[in-house]
């Protein structure tokens, strides 16, 4: 076999095991390439990609579709899955600190910070009911434990006597345009993280006025580092975000890009993550 027909071969099964283990749809694959692969290897290759799994796993319950009951936030996005990956390359950055994540959809990146990066406490926060009901089954689903009260996590430290691995996790109802300063303080976070929520104009100002009132509320406090990763879908609506950032006195830069690539999405597509300076 030419190295080069090898080195296909080999993205071939990467690619598949990845979909494959993480229980991704595969709506367009080289399968007679695979089945080639597969009957030439015989049962060995199947065995290996089955024992594959080592570590720790996220489960969750999602919506088959991009638009569900009035929401897209029932399925995970692709930037989702990028951030979720950088944390885990990047955990220091979240490590024993309290996180708030803006629109957290299904839970994704979230999960995996709570499983991988050893936050002090995590908070899920949605608008839509239908979202909220998935996220708290999804937080159960994984095994952490859901705080009753949603507000002010960074006054119980004497939490976590049953497993101080196990971050505080709380899920959240928080609309951005109606929340007000008192309970955004109220949470006190650390680092601020938000993923694939800049789909339209409507919402990047209402998230810009959401990051404005933190800074504004937590003058008093070291300013939370603030991660907001999304997927370039149309560089006008890009252009606007970090246009009203500017307007809102909120620096930004790039982050460094990560190296690994844990998750099946789309490869082609163009995601970024920018570190606010609140």
């Amino acid at each position: 076999m030419a190295p080069d027909d090898s080195a296909e071969i080999s993205r071939l099964l990467q690619r598949f095991e990845r979909r494959f283990l993480a229980t991704r749809a595969l709506r367009s694959f080289p399968w007679q390439s695979l089945e080639e692969k597969l009957r030439d290897s015989g049962s060995e290759l199947l065995l290996d990609i089955l024992q594959k799994p080592s570590g720790d796993s996220v489960t969750l319950s999602e919506s088959t579709a991009i638009v569900s009951h009035g929401t897209t936030g029932l399925v995970t996005w692709n930037a989702a899955l990028y951030l979720a990956e950088w944390a885990i390359e990047n955990p220091e950055a979240f490590t024993h600190r309290t996180v708030l994540e803006l629109g957290s959809g299904a839970g994704l990146t979230g999960l995996a910070m709570c499983k991988m990066c050893r936050p002090r406490a995590y908070v899920f926060s949605d608008c839509h009911s239908r979202v909220l009901e998935q996220l708290r089954g999804n937080v159960l689903l994984n095994g952490l434990l859901l705080e009753p009260d949603v507000t002010a996590p960074a006054q119980h430290p004497e939490h976590n006597t049953h497993n101080s691995e196990s971050p505080r996790v709380m899920v959240a109802q928080l609309d951005w345009d109606t929340v007000t300063a008192p309970q955004l303080a109220a949470f006190q976070p650390d680092v601020i993280i938000a993923a694939d929520v800049l789909y339209c104009p409507e919402t990047v100002l209402s998230l810009v006025r959401v990051l404005q009132t933190l800074s504004t509320c937590l003058k008093d406090q070291r300013a939370p580092d603030t991660y907001v990763a999304f997927t370039i879908r149309n560089p006008e609506t890009c252009q606007l975000f970090t246009t009203e950032l500017g307007k809102a006195g909120i620096s930004w830069e790039a982050a460094p890009r990560h190296n690994q690539k844990l998750f099946p999405y789309e490869e082609h597509s163009e995601t970024e993550i920018l570190k606010l300076i609140l």
